[in-house]
């Protein structure tokens, strides 16, 4: 396949500079060629800029200014794209394997590509699949109505076709990701599920920091898509699940 196809990985971060440079790392490895690579730096004040520099004949465009928030930092990395496809892989998350991109577009145009995901901890060592260890499933047809359960696909293995993007709703702090997907895949007439991993994904997000707050977003959004009584009943379904799981995984 010719690397017909612009691909622009945009990578947001702040104050990461340990795990920034395995991001850098595996965009820089990938075997594609028709890369844009992008990063928005918050103004960091670690050594975050010194490893931008470093690779900075490598990095289509990067900016260092201050931002109002995750979200209106991943709209700065919108407005600078010019590829086909958009991918945000933040700092200490990695394209999984240097032929990951070749393979993903050997599959076809499609308006959205998504896998299921690896996940990793701070020292890059596996914890294991997401599908395995959460709810995330990345389901085998994956349409906007799936998203009643919650984020049951891994924003960083989640690869949209520019014209069908939107920027996130900077009105969310912690959860707009799930309203960005959402509204990704209702605009979508092709979605394509890789059986093959598209991303290493780093357990240390900044929702997990406030995981209350984030779930009373993610409340208030999925009301928003699909109403409120739908919503209910299968947030209750999703706590008894929850409680299950949990009960389950004590007596092991």
């Amino acid at each position: 396949m010719t690397d017909t196809y612009k691909i622009s990985i945009i990578t947001v971060t702040y104050n990461a500079g340990e795990i920034l440079e395995r991001t850098i790392k595996s965009v820089l490895n990938q075997s594609y060629s028709n890369l844009e690579y992008i990063i928005i730096d918050g103004k960091s004040t670690d050594n975050t800029l010194d490893i931008i520099h470093t690779y900075t004949n490598h990095i289509s465009k990067w900016i260092s200014e201050p931002d109002n928030g995750l979200y209106d930092a991943m709209n700065k990395g919108i407005k600078l794209a010019s590829g086909n496809y958009l991918w945000f892989l933040n700092a200490g998350d990695e394209v999984f394997a240097p032929d990951t991109i070749t393979k993903m577009l050997s599959m076809g145009e499609a308006d959205i590509y998504y896998s299921d995901t690896l996940v990793v901890n701070m020292q890059g060592s596996e914890i294991g699949l997401l599908s395995k260890l959460t709810h995330n499933n990345a389901p085998d047809k994956l349409n906007w109505r799936k998203m009643k359960q919650g984020m049951v696909v891994c924003h960083q293995s989640f690869v949209v076709n520019r014209q069908i993007v939107v920027p996130y709703s900077v009105e969310y702090k912690l959860s707009a990701d799930i309203d960005w997907v959402i509204r990704s895949l209702k605009a979508a007439k092709s979605v394509v599920r890789c059986e093959f991993l598209l991303s290493k994904f780093l357990t240390a997000g900044l929702s997990k920091q406030y995981l209350g707050s984030s779930m009373k977003e993610r409340y208030q959004i999925l009301k928003t898509h699909f109403g409120f009584f739908p919503n209910l009943w299968n947030h209750l379904f999703l706590a008894i699940r929850f409680l299950t799981t949990s009960r389950k995984n004590k007596l092991q």
